[in-house]
């Protein structure tokens, strides 16, 4: 990936919905380059998809939950029951692998407190591994950047 690849990146992850053309004067480069380029991008995985941006209040999902899991223990079973436990709950939005106290941090969109704790103890309570649950919940979004930093 050279600099002109990352280029079209920074600009696709500010606009998305620009077409080939716009993308191509930006880049400075002639469309079929570019397309060219792109679709590289797409079929090496590099750029893995598009989708639109939404306001969780606006869409009716006020409460954002970062929750942080710790396992019982840490056996092959165990990691293997807890992602799967929640790879198909929708409201967890992303579930990432740590290190420090917790194993694994969640980020959970819900409708309202009374849905979240119905979540909780309906849904991720019930995955088999889970030694303890804590939620911090958003106040408030300080900064939200979609753009990766240039290299």
């Amino acid at each position: 990936m050279d600099a002109i690849d990352r280029k079209i990146i920074r600009v696709l992850q500010q606009d998305g919905r620009l077409s080939n053309q716009e993308l191509a004067d930006r880049v400075g480069l002639s469309p079929s380059p570019c397309l060219r380029r792109v679709r590289k991008l797409e079929d090496e995985g590099i750029i893995t998809g598009y989708t639109a941006l939404v306001d969780h209040d606006k869409y009716g999902l006020a409460l954002s939950v970062f929750i942080h899991i710790r396992l019982e223990r840490h056996s092959d079973d165990c990691i293997k029951s807890f992602e799967n436990g929640i790879a198909d709950l929708d409201e967890v939005m992303e579930c990432y692998l740590m290190t420090g106290t917790s194993d694994y941090l969640l980020h959970v969109v819900s409708e309202n407190l009374k849905s979240y704790e119905k979540f909780v103890r309906e849904k991720i309570s019930t995955i088999p591994g889970v030694g303890a649950i804590d939620s911090s919940f958003v106040f408030g979004r300080v900064k939200r950047k979609m753009t990766f930093p240039a290299l």
